[in-house]
This record gives structure tokens, C-alpha cells and sequence, in this order.
């Protein structure tokens, strides 16, 4: 049996990889290397790597939520340092933050109950705000670099936000009634969410290397494989009524 959340998400991804194999290989209509696709490459990458590392932890829901919010604000931000614009303000650190949250939200809310995603969406952005104001923000020692790198800087934001988020969810456990075991839980959100920012942290230099010098033609062989994978995707739904395959 096949769950029908799981077979509609499946149909999801599939549908948006067709969307974006369509840009890929629409590159010289929207502005060549001077269009929005490197920022779109960025968005893609980093939406995957949180998407895949949250969705195999905590569920596909949480997955696909964190993983396009995520996509989104790493994308975004990163594209504006790459591009060497001026340094954002307050809103544009609220509206990241908040962006991120609403991720961590909607994936806590279907898991641990709305009280639980509310409080953690709302304290992630209160924290991430407050971590932007002090300088710890995912362009820290932005070098773009063909292999990946940590450096100690780096690795303290990791570690911060760790802790940050081990304090989060012990403190959403207690609002969301789920006090037995709220310290355990509290320290398995912080060391899952530190271990994933560890790895896109250590990735990030080769990622931001690849967005600025990939060619014109890999991108537009990059939009095939994603059709083709879209499709594929899509077509799930239509083997499983052929086989008689049972959703619950």
C-alpha cells in the first residue's frame, strides 16, 4: 500500500522539476548569464541538500516544506552577496528569517501539532533575526571555491545554531505538552538541524563556485534530466492505478 500524502508529493516534485528543466533550457530567453537561473541554481541545490537531509530524518512533509523555504532564502540572500549589492537591513534579515521559519512551522505543525510549529517557527525566526544582527548569517566568509571548506568562523555559527535550536525545540515540547521527554527531544532537533547546517555550511563554497561558472550548455543539459526525471515522477501515480497498487 502506498500512502496518498506520499504518492501527492511524488506528483509535487515531479511537476516542479518540469518547471525547472523548462528554465534551464529556457536560459537565453531569460537573460543568458546575466538572468535570474544562477540565482535559481543556488535556490534549487540548497533546497535539495535541506529538503533530502530534514525529509529522510523527520518525513517528506517536513522535507518539502523546510527544503523550498529554505531554497528560497539561501538562493536569494546568496545571489544578492555574489552579486556584491549593499548590505541588507533589518526588514530584509525579518523577512529571511521569517521565510525560514514558516518552513520550520508547517513541517513541526503536521508532525508534533500546530502549538509545537507555531512556537518553533516563531522562535527559529526571533533567533535567526537576532543571529543576522550579530553578523551570523549564511554569507559568513562567503569565499566561492571549487572544493568545500570550514572554517572556524563557520564552524562557531554551526555551533551556535545548534544550541539555539536544541533551546527551541525543548521549549515548543513544553508548549506543544510533550514535557516527558522535552529535554531529549530538545537536543535530537539541535543536533539534527546542526548536523545539516554543517554539511550545507561545508558545501557552500563549491556550491557558490558552480552557480557562477557553470556553462550555458551543461545548464541546458541539466533541464533535460530534470524533465525527464519530472516525468518519471509524475507518471508514478498512473503505474500504481495500472497494478492495482492500494492507497491508504
Amino acid at each position: 500500500m502506498i500512502d496518498r500524502h506520499a504518492l501527492a508529493i511524488v506528483s509535487i516534485v515531479g511537476s516542479s522539476l518540469n518547471v525547472l528543466g523548462s528554465l534551464y533550457l529556457a536560459y537565453d530567453l531569460l537573460g543568458g548569464e546575466h538572468g535570474p537561473l544562477r540565482t535559481l541554481t543556488r535556490g534549487v541545490t540548497y533546497g535539495i541538500i535541506f529538503g533530502v537531509g530534514y525529509g529522510i530524518a523527520l518525513g517528506p512533509v517536513f522535507g518539502l516544506a523546510t527544503g523550498v523555504t529554505h531554497g528560497i532564502a539561501f538562493g536569494w540572500e546568496l545571489s544578492r552577496v555574489a552579486q556584491k549589492r549593499p548590505k541588507p537591513g533589518f526588514w530584509y534579515d525579518v523577512t529571511m528569517s521569517a521565510i525560514r521559519g514558516c518552513g520550520y512551522a508547517l513541517g513541526a505543525s503536521f508532525l508534533f501539532g500546530a502549538k509545537f510549529g507555531i512556537t518553533f517557527g516563531a522562535l527559529s525566526t526571533i533567533g535567526q533575526v537576532i543571529g543576522y544582527r550579530a553578523g551570523v548569517r549564511p554569507s559568513v566568509d562567503y569565499a566561492p571555491s571549487p572544493r568545500p571548506r570550514m572554517t572556524k568562523r563557520l564552524f562557531l555559527a554551526v555551533l551556535n545554531r545548534t544550541v539555539g535550536y536544541a533551546i527551541a525545540g525543548y521549549v515548543s515540547a513544553l508548549v506543544g505538552h510533550r514535557r516527558e521527554g522535552a529535554m531529549a527531544f530538545g537536543l535530537e532537533v539541535g543536533l539534527l538541524i546542526g548536523a545539516i547546517t554543517a554539511i550545507v555550511t561545508f558545501c557552500m563554497p563549491m556550491i557558490e563556485w558552480t552557480a557562477e561558472n557553470m556553462p550555458a550548455k551543461r545548464m541546458g543539459v541539466i533541464g533535460v534530466v530534470l524533465i525527464l526525471i519530472g516525468f518519471a515522477l509524475q507518471s508514478v501515480q498512473y503505474w500504481v492505478t495500472l497494478f492495482g497498487v492500494s492507497i491508504g
